[in-house]
Formats: structure tokens, C-alpha cells, sequence
């Protein structure tokens, strides 16, 4: 457990190393070419240093997400592997950057949230398993009888080697209408321990996902044929 630990940790230093290298890279190449055209560098950063009062004010909040991404890599408070939930997007962390964070939700959509967002907001951080939680949501008709469907697809979930049978499947009743019943599926898949545990975690739900939506399918054309 230590050594996935330290890997995210690392993880999320290399982004900061990253981001740092190339600002430092972009400033000496800056520097290098106005020398390069006999630019009197003195005169350039103390010119520099007044421009850059009046374009602070332009730029907060670019500046306000710079300095909070620098808060948020040294602090630990979030660090890359972590599943969090800000203004109602949840997904799990995998970069940050100097002036946004990207996070990816359960259906891979990546959301570039501003770091200034994550400093200035309350925003939920969930238990280390969530990141293996799959979480279906599927509308039933209403000829299909509800305790049979969590009797047949709890069971047919853990048949699969790669789902972690000992905290689930679960099935939840959302709401009901005039049409359908919605429910909600939820199981884990099982941890792995690898320098890529982030990425197989994150591979093994979308392919399950995918699996246990086709058999939920089939149960219900199934039950209607029977109908």
C-alpha cells in the first residue's frame, strides 16, 4: 500500500517539476534572444517589473489560479488519484498544473477545473475505493419486477474475476414514473497493485461498465419476451 501511496505522491510532484521546467525554459530562451539582439537587459526587467504591475490587475485571475496550484501541489491537500466532487462534477484527479486541475469522470469526460475554484470553494474528497466504484443508472420498464432484477444482476456481477465481491454489488430504487423505474447499480472492481494502477483501475471500470450495462440489457428483453 505504501508504494501506490508514494506513487501518487510522485505523480503529483512531476507535474509541478514539469511546469516549472518549462516556465524556467521559456524565461532563459526569452532572455537568450534578447541578448542575442543586443536588447539591454537590465533596462528590458526593470521595464518588465512596471508592465508587470499594470497587467497583474488584467490578469488576477490567472495570477489567483497560478499561486493556488502552487498551494494545492505543496500542500497535498489533492494530490493525482484522488476522487473529489467541486460544483457538482465529480471525477478522479489525474493532473494538476499550475492554473487548473484536470479531473475524469465515469464516463472519461475530463473537466479543467481552475485551481482558485478548488482553494476558494468546499468541494468533498471520498475514501480511496471510490476511485474502484462503477455506478450504473438505468431506467427499468415497469413490467420488470425490481427485487427480481437485484436478485439476478447482484449475482451475475460477481461472476466476473475482476469485481471486488466484498463490499457489494449494491442496487438503489432512485425514483418511479408513470414509464419506468430508475434504479442504480453500483459494484467495485478489484484493486491492483502496479506502477500503473491508476490507469488499469480506471480501464477495468470502463470495460465492466460496459459488460454489466449489456447484461442488464439482455435481462430485460429477456423478461419482456416472457411478457
Amino acid at each position: 500500500m505504501k508504494r501506490r501511496e508514494t506513487h501518487d505522491k510522485d505523480m503529483t510532484a512531476a507535474y509541478l517539476i514539469k511546469d516549472i521546467i518549462t516556465y524556467s525554459i521559456y524565461f532563459v530562451a526569452l532572455m537568450y534572444i534578447l541578448q542575442f539582439f543586443g536588447v539591454n537587459l537590465a533596462g528590458t526587467l526593470l521595464s518588465l517589473g512596471i508592465v508587470g504591475i499594470a497587467v497583474s490587475f488584467a490578469a488576477k485571475d490567472i495570477i489567483s489560479n497560478l499561486f493556488s496550484g502552487i498551494i494545492l501541489i505543496l500542500g497535498k491537500s489533492i494530490k493525482v488519484g484522488d476522487t473529489i466532487e467541486i460544483d457538482g462534477k465529480k471525477g478522479t484527479v489525474e493532473s494538476i498544473a499550475f492554473r487548473s486541475t484536470v479531473i475524469v469522470d465515469n464516463l472519461g469526460v475530463r473537466d479543467h477545473i481552475p485551481n482558485s475554484t478548488l482553494t476558494n470553494n468546499p468541494y468533498y474528497e471520498f475514501k480511496p475505493d471510490e476511485l474502484r466504484r462503477v455506478d450504473v443508472c438505468i431506467g427499468l420498464p415497469l413490467y420488470v419486477d425490481v427485487v427480481d432484477f437485484e436478485e439476478y444482476i447482484t449475482k451475475k456481477i460477481v461472476t466476473y474475476d475482476a469485481i471486488d465481491n466484498t463490499r457489494g454489488p449494491l442496487v438503489f430504487a432512485n425514483k418511479t414514473d408513470f414509464w419506468e423505474v430508475e434504479v442504480k447499480v453500483s459494484f467495485w472492481v478489484k484493486d491492483v497493485d502496479s506502477e500503473n494502477r491508476w490507469q488499469l483501475i480506471i480501464n477495468a471500470r470502463d470495460k465492466y461498465k460496459l459488460i454489466i450495462v449489456n447484461d442488464i440489457r439482455k435481462y430485460i428483453r429477456t423478461v419482456g419476451e416472457k411478457k
